[in-house]
């Protein structure tokens, strides 16, 4: 398999503002899980029933649980010691990135390729190991929204993404967004055990 010159150097693929704030507000939220609390109740204020208004979004966001899942989150986040942030890792945020390419013009969502490939699939193509875990978001056009959505995890049974980015293990992570045919954009986030995916 031939690689990328960029990963063959380690040199990082030059990343978007909106994959660096991405990062940048993961390691906000794993280092001070009690100042997300508060931003989260701030947050709170905004519903009425199963609607939530906030600044960028006056006409509303629909949620399927409401206020419940805000308040298991911050309650999540009480509890949650702090945890090292996650250092970026440039093969992580290419595979995040070729998720992102694949699903962005075919308006596809979900962990799969179109040609079947699942998150650990995609790290080994590029050179990785298996012990991966992903994040999607489709929509959120900002940072602050991509993660609050992660830590919501707003009718996502077993609250997968908030574990996942509040795993101890999960020590490296890399972003990849971009256009999507039908939720305008997605970020995809890998996170890693190691900057390459191995165990």
């Amino acid at each position: 398999m031939l690689l990328p010159l960029a990963l063959l150097t380690g040199i990082a693929a030059p990343q978007t503002a909106l994959e660096r704030e991405v990062i940048a507000e993961i390691n906000f939220a794993r280092t001070r899980p009690r100042e997300y609390a508060d931003q989260l109740r701030a947050y709170r204020t905004g519903f009425r029933g199963k609607v939530v208004r906030y600044p960028g979004n006056p006409s509303g966001l629909r949620t399927e649980e409401g206020r419940r899942a805000v308040d298991e989150a911050i309650a999540f986040l009480e509890r949650q010691p702090p945890l090292p942030p996650v250092v970026f890792a440039p093969l992580l945020a290419h595979a995040a990135a070729d998720h992102v390419a694949d699903q962005g013009p075919r308006g596809a969502t979900g962990h799969l390729s179109g040609d079947g490939a699942d998150p650990r699939d995609r790290i080994q193509r590029r050179g990785g190991g298996a012990y991966v875990a992903e994040a999607i978001t489709y929509g959120p056009p900002t940072a602050v929204e991509v993660v609050r959505q992660f830590i919501i995890d707003d009718a996502v049974p077993g609250r997968g993404h908030r574990r996942t980015l509040f795993a101890e293990e999960m020590r490296f992570a890399g972003a990849g967004c971009g256009p999507h045919k039908s939720y305008r954009v997605m970020c995809v986030v890998e996170f890693g055990r190691t900057t390459s995916g191995n165990y």
